[in-house]
C-alpha cells in the first residue's frame, strides 16, 4: 500500500493496480502548485464531508477518470444528480470493493457544500487492503468513538488532522493514537493557510515523547506500508 500526500487533507492511495484519492482539494491550495491534478490517477474517489476544501477537484478528477465517489448518503446524492457514478455510504456500515473492505465511521465536525446546501454528517474511513490497515479521520474533533476501532480492526496506521482550530491539534491527535491503539500516525490538515499552521518540530517531539510516531511529509511525498 503505497500513500501519497497532496496537501491539505488530500490523499492518493494504491493498493496493488487499485488507485484512491481521498477529499481532493490541490487546484485551490497554493501550496500545492506543483501537483497537476490532470495527471493524477483515480479509480476511487473518498469523500469525508462536502466542504469545499475537501471536495473542489472531485468533479474534474471524477469526469476524466471516471471514478467512483464513495461517501455519506447525501454526498452520493449530490454527485450521483451530476451524473457521477457513486457508492453511497452511512456511519457504521462497510463494503467490500476490489481494493478491500471500507467502513465509514464517525468524526465530528460539519458538512455543507460550498452553496451552503446539506452535506449529511461528516464521516472517516477505515480501510483494510493488501494486509494493511488505515484509518482516515477527515476532519474530526477528538473523539471516544475512536476506541471503537481497534475492537474490530488492528491498525498499521492512523491518519488525523493536526492542524487545530477546525480540528484537533497534535495534541488530542496523540491522544487519538492511544484511543486508536496505533502509535504511528500521518498528519494532515495543517499550514496549508493562517488558522492552522504548526510548529513541526514541536509537534514531532510532543509525539515522541509519548512514544509515538508523527509524520508530516512534504506535499508530493509518499510512505509504503
Amino acid at each position: 500500500m503505497k500513500i501519497t500526500f497532496y496537501g491539505h487533507a488530500c490523499l492518493g492511495i494504491q493498493i496493488n493496480d487499485i488507485h484512491i484519492l481521498v477529499d481532493p482539494f490541490i487546484s485551490g491550495n497554493e501550496k500545492a502548485s506543483d501537483i497537476d491534478i490532470d495527471s493524477l490517477k483515480a479509480d476511487y474517489i473518498l469523500l469525508t464531508h462536502a466542504h469545499q476544501d475537501h471536495t473542489l477537484d472531485v468533479e474534474p478528477i471524477a469526469k476524466r477518470t471516471g471514478a467512483v465517489i464513495v461517501s455519506n448518503y447525501e454526498i452520493a446524492n449530490h454527485y450521483g444528480e451530476k451524473g457521477f457514478e457513486t457508492h453511497p455510504m452511512n456511519h457504521g456500515g462497510s463494503w467490500d470493493f476490489e481494493f478491500g473492505n471500507l467502513k465509514y465511521v464517525n468524526a465530528i465536525h460539519t458538512s455543507s457544500f460550498g452553496d451552503g446546501s446539506f452535506g449529511g454528517q461528516p464521516g472517516g474511513f477505515v480501510l483494510e487492503g493488501e494486509h494493511k490497515n488505515i484509518y482516515i479521520a477527515g476532519d474530526t474533533a477528538l473523539t471516544m468513538d475512536m476506541k471503537l476501532i481497534p475492537m474490530r480492526t488492528r491498525l498499521d496506521l492512523a491518519i488525523l488532522p493536526v492542524g487545530d482550530n477546525f480540528t484537533m491539534g497534535y495534541e488530542d491527535a496523540a491522544i487519538a493514537s492511544d484511543f486508536l491503539e496505533c502509535d504511528k500516525v500521518l498528519g494532515y490538515h495543517y499550514d496549508t493557510f493562517g488558522f492552522i499552521e504548526i510548529d513541526h518540530d514541536a509537534a514531532k517531539k510532543y509525539f515522541y515523547e509519548k512514544n509515538r510516531d508523527l509524520m508530516l511529509l512534504d506535499i508530493g511525498e509518499s510512505i509504503e506500508l
